[in-house]
């Protein structure tokens, strides 16, 4: 591994380690409800779009997907985290105030009133843990000379997962922190194996190779899931070529993902298709204004949403 790639490794370890001080998390939509038997895939019906909780959220949905454990307890996983990050990824456009509110009433939504205390409650604790590592990041001086980029982002780590202690137990802990866990501790590993010295080329693939193995399941989907997209994309636009309708093209990801997934893609699919359908529009149509920066403003704000504008400049 290159020294930059060594140090692009290791500043993924040491941002998840220090997620807590930005309080950033992707926001993704919900998978979409199958169709009924002997359904055709055919366009989502319309309905009003909901009123994003801040501007930059529009067009997505809360993160989370929130089950009940036993008895219609709450159950403490990692999508529970998700929703918590989903609206603190809103800092900076509303305040902590409004977003734990915010949090708050989707929560009740979601939940059972039992289990919607239960969730609060670790909310809670959920934003006191992450001002204490926000603090403790601003604290934490360089590494010492010569320390490895993997035992420095080692040292974080366990520094994080002490202070966790505070604020959680250990179920607590393991639910909503053990995917982020494994990740963050097969990076360091690898690091560690990729500035080891006194391993052989074929040594260090080997080691890579047996941490592959020991991955956990969930894991391993998360990194062979993008490869298995572009396989079946690749297998798509065969397909198409070859004259294949959208419903042929909707049975063929159905088959290799599942209905949801093939919904989802259809969607992207018919957007795309829209998408590039305006940006067709808006160039033939600037074109005649004659390089007018008023009137192709005007036209900008006709075709696109000010969010869909900053894309527009890899047109142009």
């Amino acid at each position: 591994m290159s020294a930059r790639g060594r140090a692009g490794l290791a500043a993924f370890v040491l941002a998840a380690a220090g997620a807590g001080a930005l309080w950033v998390w992707g926001a993704s939509a919900p998978p979409a409800q199958p169709p009924g038997p002997g359904a055709q895939p055919g366009p989502p019906a319309r309905s009003p779009a909901p009123v994003p909780f801040v501007p930059s959220m529009a067009g997505t949905q809360p993160d989370g997907r929130l089950d009940a454990a036993a008895g219609s307890g709450l159950k403490v996983d990692a999508e529970l985290r998700h929703l918590f990050d989903y609206y603190l990824s809103a800092l900076g456009e509303a305040g902590l105030p409004a977003i734990r509110a915010g949090i708050e009433r989707e929560l009740e939504r979601r939940l059972q009133p039992a289990a919607a205390a239960e969730a609060k409650r670790l909310l809670a604790q959920y934003l006191a843990y992450k001002r204490a590592l926000a603090e403790a990041e601003q604290s934490v001086g360089a590494p010492a000379s010569g320390t490895s980029l993997a035992a420095a982002a080692r040292s974080r780590l366990l520094a994080m997962q002490e202070l966790r202690k505070r604020y959680f137990s250990p179920v607590e802990t393991a639910g909503l922190f053990g995917d982020t866990d494994a990740r963050d501790q097969d990076a360091i590993a690898r690091l560690a194996l990729a500035d080891d010295k006194s391993l052989t080329p074929a040594q260090r693939l080997q080691k890579m190779a047996d941490l592959d193995r020991n991955l956990p399941a969930g894991l391993q989907e998360e990194r062979t899931a993008p490869q298995r997209v572009l396989n079946v994309e690749q297998q798509v636009e065969a397909a198409r070529n070859g004259g294949a309708s959208d419903d042929e093209v909707f049975r063929l990801r159905a088959a290799a993902f599942d209905p949801q997934a093939a919904n989802r893609l259809a969607q992207l699919d018919r957007e795309q298709a829209e998408w590039v359908r305006r940006v067709a529009a808006y160039r033939s149509a600037s074109t005649a204004l004659g390089g007018n920066p008023a009137a192709i403003q005007q036209l900008r704000d006709s075709l696109f949403t000010s969010w869909e504008q900053k894309r527009l400049g890899a047109y142009e």
